[in-house]
């Protein structure tokens, strides 16, 4: 065999293992199909009109099919499969008429059942640009020349699977270093606070907003706040939310606590709106607990709030964690539904620390991914927590949502953040929670811009 054959054949096949590491890593071989990527074989499907959307990933000999649409198939032989004509193509492949294509005759035995006459399928690549799968759609507008913009649709929902595979391997890869999960916490019997002090509490209006500003990552300008429940004891001062709210959960109390919450922001914004009018391009968001979804007259209670409080819609955003939502998915899907008819934003608060998945990105109509603050907090310590912020800001490019990333408390992780086209941020870098006086003297700031300190958090204390 001549030099020149050998080296190619050497590079060749390190390309192929190096492609294969990629993909193992991943974790998706050898799994069942799983409904998260459901949401892209259906969107490709009723866009495309396509008669079948397979999305597989591609071993040393096999086409494992993780979704699809149309025709139910399970995997598929790699040799003279679709995919390596990807995989040869470095890029999309479009076959408008397979009868005629002089290189698909072969091919045809490995999808015989799907009777294919036309196709289009383009690459799903790992961060680094390797090849790890295709997304390919059969039949619907595939049957004549696909225009650029079409062809660039089927790219973005390429895209994001590849986001969605490359967040799930990230994930996986830096919790096993030690990064928290999202899970609930336990309030035992006996302790402090019970049912009664929080009853009480709320008679004696002992709870509390603080608001912290939600900063245009650009210019520095506050363009939102976050409301933040305290409880202000009259012997113990000011405790944080974490210390009363899981007891909250259990005793019965966060329902009526959460709509004293709702109506305290409203009534706040208005002040505000009053105060200055400028102050009516604010949005305040609330966060909202699983039980306030299990009540399907949630939307009709925050549209009497607005009513009653005077303010748009638009100036009032609700946070909630995937988790919350999952218990009773049909209520919610209806809840959130009627929140945003009255155009309401919806942010995905703490994205990426528990089971956040596409399929319910898609299924949920969210505006905004909150990246959370773990992430944010260790984006300059290694490549793999830099990487898992990068992969939620391209994925929520893909999704055509905005996002807010939390915890920002260095000028580094500003500079890196604004570098990955994140829009918006919080943090101690900025501001921390203050009372609502406190902050109606920071939307006072010419512009409402925050000026750069040494310590821009003294601008609270």
């Amino acid at each position: 065999m001549p030099q020149a054959e050998m080296k190619t054949g050497r590079s060749d096949q390190q390309h192929e293992d190096d492609r294969l590491a990629a993909l193992i890593s991943t974790g998706i071989l050898d799994t069942d199909p799983e409904p998260g990527y459901d949401a892209i074989t259906r969107l490709a499907a009723e866009y495309f009109q396509a008669d079948t959307v397979l999305l597989g990933f591609a071993d040393e000999s096999r086409v494992w099919i993780k979704s699809y649409w149309g025709e139910a198939v399970r995997e598929l032989p790699r040799k003279r499969s679709i995919f390596e004509m990807v995989l040869l193509e470095d890029g999309p492949v479009v076959i408008p008429d397979t009868a005629s294509h002089p290189g698909f005759a072969g091919r045809r035995i490995t999808l015989r059942r799907l009777k294919v006459l036309s196709l289009a399928s383009v690459p799903v690549r790992s961060s680094d640009g390797k090849i790890l799968g295709s997304l390919t759609i059969f039949g619907g507008q595939t049957r004549g020349k696909m225009a650029l913009d079409q062809l660039r649709m089927l790219e973005s929902l390429a895209d994001m699977a590849a986001s969605h595979l490359e967040l799930r391997r990230l994930r996986n890869s830096f919790q096993g270093r030690g990064l928290p999960r999202a899970s609930g916490l336990s309030h035992s019997p006996g302790a402090w606070p019970n049912g009664q002090d929080m009853r009480e509490a709320l008679e004696r209006r002992e709870f509390m907003l603080y608001y912290q500003p939600e900063i245009e990552l650009a210019t520095r300008k506050i363009v939102g706040l976050e409301a933040l429940i305290r409880w202000n004891h009259p012997e113990r001062g000011i405790i944080p939310p974490m210390d009363f709210i899981p007891a909250a959960e259990e005793n019965g109390l966060i329902l009526p606590i959460g709509d004293w919450g709702l109506a305290e922001a409203c009534g706040q914004i208005q002040k505000w709106c009053h105060d200055d009018a400028s102050n009516g391009s604010l949005r305040v968001c609330v966060n909202l607990s699983a039980s306030q979804f299990s009540r399907e007259g949630l939307a009709d209670h925050v549209e009497a709030l607005l009513l009653q409080s005077g303010i748009a819609s638009r100036q009032l955003g609700l946070e909630m964690t995937e988790s919350s939502l999952i218990p009773n998915m049909r209520i919610a899907l209806e809840v959130l539904g009627g929140l945003r008819k009255l155009g309401i934003s919806l942010l995905m608060d703490d994205f990426g620390t528990g089971y956040s998945s596409l399929n319910n990105l898609h299924m949920f109509p969210f505006d905004v991914l909150k990246i959370d603050r773990s992430f944010v907090g260790r984006m300059t310590d290694g490549d793999q927590p830099f990487q898992i912020v990068r992969t939620i800001i391209e994925l929520a490019r893909v999704l055509g949502m905005d996002v807010v990333a939390e915890g920002i408390e260095t000028n580094e992780q500003y500079r890196l953040l604004r570098e990955l086209g994140c829009r918006f941020g919080q943090g101690f870098l900025f501001a921390r929670p203050m009372s609502a006086e406190a902050m109606t003297q920071l939307l006072r700031l010419p512009g409402r811009v925050i000026p750069e300190l040494e310590t821009p958090a003294a601008l609270c204390d």
